[in-house]
């Protein structure tokens, strides 16, 4: 009897301790925020690879809104899109026949194979792996229990976010998702327009189509209500409210059937505000719950409590006190083969190291085909960034910045360049904008002088990012100046352990590189300071 009370006490006292360590881990968002810090894995790994593909890779032309521009006679300022209308035209027909629903029907990813890119990318220097979810189109690549409009209903036939999920947890790397889904009923309205003249004036687009107009037709029980949304004038307080609900209902499956380590809403804000802010208490609070610690990655492109700030296509022109990520895609996030290259290996290696260098990591969108295989100018690159990342990455992985993040012209503002009208070396007096601040293929090359800094308990890298033979200062570590690390004791380059010839001066430390035959990825330097 005293064995059997013993025991009744001791399953009380566990059930107990089970609840309230559950309802412990089960925080609010204050509670979460106010805690919250950067895990390090993913302060450590600093480069990750985003499959940010979907149904508008399939249109070869068109930008990367090309569901949106399609409808679209006059794109204005999106000048991006203005090819989407004309090439939808001659490609599939008029959109009141031929609408972007039809394009998601005519997506096969034939030749998506979720462990070959994993297992590249791994290869080649990812440490994490992001997988979009859905994009503005409101189209979900992933198994979703709430909206019908789901690769596994409509398209490939596949879970999408499901295969990357399960590849990227076999190759041993972190995973996350991204959701551009906040937008998606403005960014549709053109679908429920018209033309204005010509054959086809005044017939409605598809997006008007009615659940009974698809009998008889591949997407007979589909009502296209699902996807574009509501008619703009039925968008009623109550309606919006509802869609709101169903957002959440679909990320917080996403959340919980996936479990990513990382979550990224395509936004300045929590997509629909405290909906979005209950997603990201479930992100954090499963990782609570799974791991003692919140050991994931909540993502905005505005600083926010709590979250990891985003830079689209730019980086921070500053060296940051807290962790950020910048994103830079190739073409037009979708591929697209109307548009040149934006980044080669040479401008993705710069992107990097600025970005570790300032605390920051890089996403890497890889565009892929619609079949789900790598361009060929594409893989190209990334093999190129591989094979350097294989030589010089412990000046990468798991480094932290120096007091100041680098040295040279445009550091100093001397030399500040502008292609046709993005800026590319900001000054001090033009850090306010790093949104769309990124270098590219028509960024002239920095000058030979422009060197940047990242270190690793007592290692210590400088990194020249245009190196050219001969010599060149370095102001920043002269022995008078307050952010040298202290007197240089030796200095040899990393991928061959040659000596480089140097000499410290109250002026400033002079380096004089070894020969370079014609242009050159960037160099890193080994310093050893005497303490």
């Amino acid at each position: 009897m005293k064995m059997k009370c013993k025991l009744a006490i001791l399953i009380v006292v566990l059930l107990g301790f089970k609840v309230a360590k559950s309802q412990e881990e089960n925080k609010s968002w204050e509670e979460l925020a106010a805690t919250y810090k950067c895990p390090e894995w993913f302060r450590d790994a600093k480069f990750g690879i985003w499959f940010h593909w979907g149904p508008q890779s399939v249109p070869e032309q068109g930008g990367g809104w090309y569901a949106r521009h399609m409808y679209m006679k006059d794109v204005g300022r999106q000048i991006f899109g203005k090819m989407a209308n004309p090439y939808h035209l001659k490609t599939y027909g008029h959109p009141s026949e031929f609408g972007f629903k039809d394009v998601i029907h005519s997506w096969k990813a034939e030749n998506f194979d979720a462990k070959s890119l994993i297992d590249f990318s791994k290869k080649n220097g990812a440490k994490y792996i992001v997988a979009l979810a859905n994009h503005h189109d409101h189209f979900d690549l992933f198994d979703s229990s709430y909206h019908p409009w789901n690769s596994v209903n409509v398209g490939p036939k596949k879970d999408i976010i499901g295969e990357f999920e399960t590849a990227t947890r076999n190759a041993g790397l972190k995973f996350g998702v991204t959701s551009h889904d906040d937008r998606f009923l403005n960014w549709w309205k053109p679908a429920f327009g018209s033309d204005k003249e010509g054959k086809y004036a005044g017939v409605p687009y598809d997006a008007r189509l009615t659940k009974a107009d698809g009998k008889g037709k591949w997407w007979e029980g589909l009502d296209p209500k699902d996807l574009y949304g509501p008619a703009p004038e039925e968008r009623t307080p109550e309606i919006i409210e509802n869609i709101k609900n169903n957002w959440l209902r679909r990320h917080m499956e996403l959340v919980d059937k996936y479990k990513p380590d990382l979550l990224y809403n395509d936004g300045f804000n929590f997509t629909y505000g405290e909906y979005g802010k209950e997603v990201t208490r479930k992100l954090y609070n499963n990782s609570l719950s799974e791991n003692g610690k919140i050991d994931a990655v909540m993502l905005l492109k505005r600083k926010a409590k709590g979250t990891v700030n985003e830079v689209e296509s730019g980086g921070s022109s500053t060296l940051r006190e807290y962790p950020w990520q910048s994103e830079i895609t190739f073409t037009d996030w979708f591929y697209k083969k109307d548009r040149h290259l934006t980044h080669n290996a040479r401008t993705i290696l710069e992107m990097l190291i600025e970005a570790v260098s300032k605390n920051g990591n890089l996403l890497l969108s890889m565009e892929l085909n619609p079949d789900g295989t790598i361009p060929h100018e594409i893989k190209k690159s990334v093999v190129i960034v591989g094979d350097w990342l294989k030589i010089n990455g412990e000046a990468i992985y798991g480094t932290r910045p120096w007091k100041v993040f680098g040295d040279g012209k445009s550091v100093r503002g001397e030399e500040v360049e502008t292609v046709e009208g993005e800026l590319r070396n900001a000054t001090e007096n033009q850090k306010h904008g790093e949104h769309f601040n990124q270098r590219t293929t028509a960024t002239p090359a920095f000058a030979n002088d422009e060197v940047r800094f990242t270190t690793k308990g007592d290692d210590f890298y400088i990194i020249v990012l245009n190196p050219k033979g001969g010599e060149f200062v370095i102001p920043s570590f002269a022995k008078s100046s307050k952010v040298s690390p202290g007197t240089l004791k030796k200095l040899t380059q990393l991928y061959d352990g040659r000596k480089v010839v140097f000499k410290q001066s109250n002026y400033g430390l002079t380096i004089t590189m070894p020969a370079v035959n014609g242009d050159s990825y960037p160099v890193v330097l080994n310093a050893k300071f005497k303490k």
